[in-house]
């Protein structure tokens, strides 16, 4: 099937709502987007700070093990920072196999 971008009234109406989208203003997607990121902050954070309880760590013994500072281990559980990179793999790798991952730590 393909468009008739001359005949667009003629398409059938989609589960857009075409007059809010019209009316939204950057504020609010500025708003949206800093409410969707703080959600990736309280999940990421979330997620850090089971990992290490499921390992049993106190925060200074888990950053420890894992050679990051006791103010980023803090820092991921308050969801003040987001872990990127490789303490991001890192985190999903004790999370998917501890044993593993902290004997290859070691």
């Amino acid at each position: 099937m393909t468009t008739d971008l001359k005949n667009l009234a003629a398409q059938p109406a989609g589960r857009i709502d075409a007059r809010r989208v019209d009316a939204t203003t950057e504020a609010d997607i500025a708003r949206h987007k800093a409410a969707d990121e703080a959600d990736v902050m309280l999940d990421a954070a979330k997620f850090a700070r089971r990992v290490r309880r499921r390992l049993g760590f106190s925060q200074a013994e888990f950053a420890e093990r894992i050679d990051v500072s006791l103010d980023t281990i803090r820092n991921w559980e308050q969801g003040k920072r987001c872990p990127t990179g490789a303490a991001k793999a890192l985190l999903k790798v004790l999370d998917k196999a501890p044993e593993a991952a902290l004997a290859a730590l070691d």
